[in-house]
């Protein structure tokens, strides 16, 4: 069977307004299929979707699959997967994108089994080569090489894309496009976990990818216990916290931080660097910061020649005078 040029999003519209990764992937995808004459399609499941098929469309799908049933209103591990793979098998498109969420990235590992063909996992950037294949460019070897991966021979080219990779395209109110509703299959597997029930709880905080203000640290900050004073000044100036590679390997700080071509990718408003030398593996991954405040004893570090303001200092006595002065503004 022939397969078509087009190129599936799996939409994850679970925390639709905080989680914009299948909002960034499908920006990605109409550029993509730019270059391979292919359409963009979403693919979604669930219950009472017609919300989100319309937000899919005004953000750049063609067109939207969606199989809307009761059935499906509870996320399953063995019935997204059974059903993404028969709609893959179906319909054949050439190239298949799943956002790095811990949702993709369970079920993206278990369709490509499936469908036996490839996945490149945490993709930072996707291209397509003179030969129209996609190309999937991830770190690999702990984020010291950066691996440009082809599909050379099976289909769909699937690949999971971290989310904050790309920026998505501005909602279009005109947009229109096609939508195929389609009917569960008679014969489902059996699950071998039911949920019984389920209560949504929001993240205390937004996420280094969603903030507007980061406060990132390196080993430059002295020790673990010197560290920790970034969450107090992030706590007064409403952030998060970020680090790099040897400070969440040390354990300073949990891998839910990391920023970098291992971890995160970030665009913030205002980025505060305490003490970061500026490997590239980091400064790969904040390149859309807006604004860039770089605190390091050495001048010529990579990351004081990014900033837009750069202080040659020790930067744990930075850090502790900023704090002061906030307290000393808010107490005045």
């Amino acid at each position: 069977m022939t397969t078509t040029k087009d190129i599936w999003v799996l939409g994850d519209y679970r925390n639709y307004f905080q989680s914009r990764v299948t909002l960034q992937i499908l920006a990605r995808a109409t550029t993509l299929a730019r270059r391979t004459g292919g359409k963009v399609c979403a693919v979604i499941f669930g219950h009472k979707m017609d919300e989100y098929v319309g937000e899919y469309l005004a953000h750049g799908a063609d067109k939207v699959l969606v199989m809307d049933d009761p059935a499906l209103k509870t996320y399953s591990i063995e019935t997204y997967s059974f059903l993404l793979t028969r709609l893959v098998e179906e319909f054949r498109p050439e190239t298949l994108l799943v956002g790095a969420t811990r949702f993709g990235q369970e079920i993206a590992p278990r369709v490509a089994k499936q469908l036996k063909t490839g996945l490149t996992a945490d993709c930072i950037d996707l291209e397509i080569d003179e030969c129209g294949r996609l190309v999937q460019i991830a770190p690999s070897f702990g984020g010291n090489l950066v691996a440009r991966i082809i599909t050379p021979e099976t289909r769909p080219q699937m690949a999971t894309v971290r989310p904050g990779t790309f920026h998505e395209l501005a909602h279009d109110n005109q947009a229109k496009g096609e939508v195929i509703r389609l009917a569960l299959p008679k014969k489902m597997p059996r699950e071998k976990i039911r949920c019984i029930s389920s209560e949504y709880k929001p993240s205390k905080t937004k996420g280094i990818e969603q903030a507007d203000i980061v406060i990132t640290g390196g080993r430059g900050m002295g020790s673990k216990g010197k560290f920790k004073k970034l969450f107090d000044l992030a706590a007064l100036m409403n952030g998060e916290v970020g680090a790099t590679r040897p400070v969440v390997y040390s354990n300073w700080i949990g891998h839910d931080a990391l920023v970098g071509q291992a971890g995160k990718s970030i665009k913030p408003k205002i980025l505060f660097a305490f003490g970061i030398s500026g490997a590239i593996q980091h400064t790969a991954a904040i390149v859309d910061a807006d604004f860039i405040v770089a605190i390091n004893k050495n001048p010529n570090a990579t990351m004081m020649k990014m900033a837009d303001v750069a202080i040659v200092a020790d930067a744990n006595q930075v850090c502790s005078g900023i704090i002061r002065a906030i307290k000393e503004k808010i107490r005045d």
